[in-house]
């Protein structure tokens, strides 16, 4: 395995893999329906990286020094043939681990056969159990209950599970109690996500932003709570541990405590772009190397170029004006 560091130091060790821009929410941090409507026109299926194609990139990608695969979208599970994917990458020489990201609508259908294909790990979106604050928030007015009853349903399976919350200031910060009581007592993992400037459409602004530090006050009146060591360098979430039990929780600090400066992650689009920052303004199209008919040495240069020459530090230097001005690619496209 060859190891490639980019400018500041920092190696090449998790890919996020879109494996399509669709989705069934219309979530208004991330695919607003405003936006995004019924005659939205998404990417046609010639356009989306075969899984073949997929294949190929993340064994490239293993040998630079990617250990970690998750798989996202738009909503991964809309991508039909899912299992069939899983089996390839699991398999590929220096991976070891793949998890996915998903909403959990289509979960029922899809649990077993992403298990039975060797899936282990699932990160669950869910940003309130009110019904109410949830049905405007995912856009469809769908029911907590509903994902909830999901999450139950893969967990009998086997899953392991972590649920991922977004929390905006003025929309669902009143769920952050609620939603750690339900979690820490059933054992799952619950993250708080700071609303971030991803893309250009979610009308982002830092007084929208409950951090860190509030969050944790919150979470301190009622729970004791410790922290818990580091699993690997580059890890995303700031974990503790509740102290009465052994569940945790987590916090993505990209707005308030910047992690650019450990941030190992590279994002494949569902069209193929390579991109070294969720805050990116464009990528690298790889899709156009490999169907032009580059050997496999010439595309794993060109990904090592793009890898080594990185700079990205953008939650280090975000600024009202360059969340404000600055073109950014849209979440549900880059995969979160």
């Amino acid at each position: 395995m060859q190891t490639i560091i980019d400018k500041l130091g920092r190696p090449i060790r998790d890919l996020r893999i879109s494996v399509t821009d669709r989705c069934n929410f219309r979530c208004t941090y991330c695919m607003p329906k405003e936006v995004f409507g019924d005659d939205y026109a998404f990417l046609p299926k010639s356009e989306l990286l075969s899984f073949e194609e997929i294949e190929r990139l993340a064994k490239l990608f293993a040998s630079l020094g990617v250990k970690k695969l998750r798989l996202t979208g738009g909503e991964p599970l809309m991508r039909r043939g899912l299992p069939d994917l899983v089996k390839k990458l699991i398999v590929i020489d220096g991976i070891e681990d793949i998890g996915l990201t998903t909403n959990g609508v289509l979960l029922r259908q899809a649990a077993q056969p992403l298990y039975d294909a060797g899936l282990r790990r699932l990160n669950m979106s869910l940003d309130a159990l009110d019904p109410e604050i949830f049905g405007v928030l995912n856009g469809r007015g769908i029911k907590p209950d509903f994902i909830l009853s999901n999450i139950d349903f893969a967990r009998e399976i086997g899953f392991e599970i972590k649920v991922n919350m977004v929390v905006q200031k003025g929309v669902n910060e009143s769920e952050i109690l609620p939603m750690a009581a339900y979690f820490k007592e059933r054992g799952i993992t619950l993250r708080f996500i700071e609303f971030m400037d991803v893309g250009n459409d979610n009308g982002w602004s830092f007084d929208k932003v409950v951090t860190k530090k509030e969050i944790y006050e919150m979470l301190s009146e009622v729970y004791e709570m410790e922290p818990s060591d580091e699993d690997y360098f580059g890890e995303v979430a700031k974990r503790y541990r509740y102290m009465d039990s052994e569940s945790e929780v987590g916090f993505i600090t990209s707005v308030s405590e910047s992690f650019c400066s450990s941030c190992t992650r590279a994002r494949l689009s569902s069209d193929g772009k390579f991109y070294t920052c969720l805050f990116a303004s464009s990528g690298f199209d790889l899709r156009e190397l490999i169907r032009s008919g580059l050997p496999d040495d010439e595309l794993l240069e060109a990904i090592r170029n793009v890898w080594e020459g990185r700079t990205d530090r953008y939650s280090d230097e975000r600024t009202e004006q360059t969340a404000k001005n600055r073109k950014k690619i849209g979440m549900s496209y880059i995969g979160g």
